[in-house]
């Protein structure tokens, strides 16, 4: 594994771009309903508009096949994530499933414990992305009475 911490950054953003054909719930939903804050709305010609939201930071997890089945197991108990699946921090997850539920995403797996220690939900969202809303719970106590 390569030290990356002696090479400048060159990459400053990593910005996700998705096509919605509801272009109008799927900014509701990440939005209104996730609380993902406004940066920028621009729109062109032939009503062509997109939404700039931001999420924070952003990370790139490249998993190989058999970490996706793996990770797929623990959130769900089968296989069910596409290539691509969004992964969203959030404060309650358990909270932020129930209110994305009631706006309409559709629950794939409810709140899990993972071996990693975190609370993972898995939805598919507008936008035809399925996604996890996952809470760091922290360090795990590993002592014994």
């Amino acid at each position: 594994m390569s030290d990356s911490t002696d090479q400048p950054q060159r990459v400053r953003q990593l910005r996700l771009v998705v096509e919605a054909e509801d272009f109008a719930e799927a900014v509701r939903f990440y939005r209104d309903v996730l609380g993902l804050p406004e940066q920028a709305a621009f729109a062109g010609e032939g009503d062509a508009r997109v939404v700039i939201l931001d999420a924070g930071r952003a990370t790139l997890e490249i998993a190989n096949p058999a970490q996706k089945r793996m990770i797929d197991e623990v959130e769900v108990g089968r296989q069910v994530a596409p290539r691509i699946r969004v992964a969203f921090e959030v404060d309650d997850t358990v909270a932020r499933t129930a209110e994305a539920t009631a706006a309409g995403a559709a629950e794939v797996a409810p709140p899990t414990r993972t071996p990693w220690n975190s609370l993972n939900s898995r939805l598919e969202a507008p936008a035809e992305l399925q996604i996890t809303l996952f809470q760091e719970l922290g360090p795990q106590d590993t002592t014994t009475d």
